[in-house]
């Protein structure tokens, strides 16, 4: 195990320098640049203009200025925000707890709803409640994010005023006290919500049809067999067996919901590192995107690199080597 995740690590060296390469062409694509995110062409000095173009290296060939970008970055200098006027690395380690925290609770109702749903549509597959789950997990798949977004938003946040709409954290709080906390979770629900439920339908698809498939097989039948209690077998035979592509799952997420929480924040103004990457994009803030699109990058592989492990590790067939 310890040679194979050292052989996927280094592996990975060449896919992330690779990665790079497709990420600064992209980025100099686009039209501008971060010094044209940051002044207004139209009533600066031309003369100013080309003096700081020239000072930032902007002229140089693309090749210098990728050689030079990518050996900064190698070395941990990301560079500075064009337009918070700090580092990139303290920007985004500001921005990166509340997407976390957005990750990790969009995870947790993942499981709960789709271990739900899952368990009550695979023990009584074919009836009423399980074409009812199936239904709601059809309109799940179907709806977007942003259109999701926008709903609760208008219900929850307007109309019911349950939750707030934007933020992360209320106004005027002590960091570290309890009413901090509670005001965080508050703020974070109905993102996490929109985030997580939206991501349960094809899990409990995956749970449910596994589930169907377990409780036909002999070990099964042998443990009716044995007058093994009904319970029992769902929630310890089938259940131990139909977690297996769930949990593998798990690697995946972790660059999913990260990816997905970039509309999703820009959706509920909620400052983590997706809404950062929308803003840097507009604004040309090209410090910011280029680290932020690695940093993407490389949690795809890293959640794969994961995935795999952690196949291996609960389906003993599996052998990693």
């Amino acid at each position: 195990m310890l040679k194979y995740t050292l052989r996927r690590i280094l592996g990975m060296i060449p896919m992330l320098l690779l990665t790079s390469v497709v990420v600064f062409s992209l980025a100099k694509l686009m039209p501008g640049d971060s010094l044209s995110g940051e002044i207004d062409p139209n009533n600066t000095d031309p003369q100013y203009i080309a003096e700081m173009r020239e000072k930032l290296g902007y002229n140089d060939p693309e090749y210098v200025q990728y050689f030079r970008w990518v050996t900064e970055f190698i070395k941990g200098d990301f560079g500075t925000s064009t337009r918070y006027k700090i580092d990139v690395a303290d920007l985004i380690s500001e921005r990166l707890p509340n997407t976390i925290f957005l990750g990790i609770t969009a995870l947790i109702i993942t499981y709960i709803l789709a271990f739900t749903f899952g368990m009550i549509s695979g023990r009584k597959p074919y009836t009423i409640r399980d074409n009812l789950i199936a239904g709601i997990n059809y309109i799940g798949l179907a709806i977007p994010s942003f259109v999701a977004g926008v709903i609760t938003i208008y219900i929850f946040a307007f109309k019911l005023n349950w939750f707030p709409s934007n933020g992360s954290v209320g106004i005027g709080l002590i960091k570290g006290s309890f009413e901090y906390y509670m005001s965080r979770l508050h703020h974070v629900f109905l993102p996490a919500i929109v985030l997580g439920a939206l991501a349960t339908a094809s899990y409990t698809q995956f749970l449910r049809n596994d589930i169907i498939e377990n409780s036909r097989k002999d070990f099964v039948r042998t443990a009716r067999a044995k007058g093994t209690h009904e319970n029992k077998i769902y929630n310890v035979h089938i259940l131990r067996n139909s977690m297996i592509p769930l949990v593998t799952f798990l690697g995946f997420d972790i660059a999913a919901l990260i990816g997905g929480a970039v509309i999703t924040e820009t959706i509920f103004t909620y400052p983590g590192i997706g809404q950062l990457m929308i803003q840097s994009v507009g604004t040309r803030d090209y410090p910011v995107l280029l680290t932020l699109l690695m940093l993407f990058s490389f949690l795809t592989l890293l959640g794969n690199l994961i995935a795999d492990i952690l196949y291996g590790v609960v389906d003993p067939r599996i052998r990693v080597s």
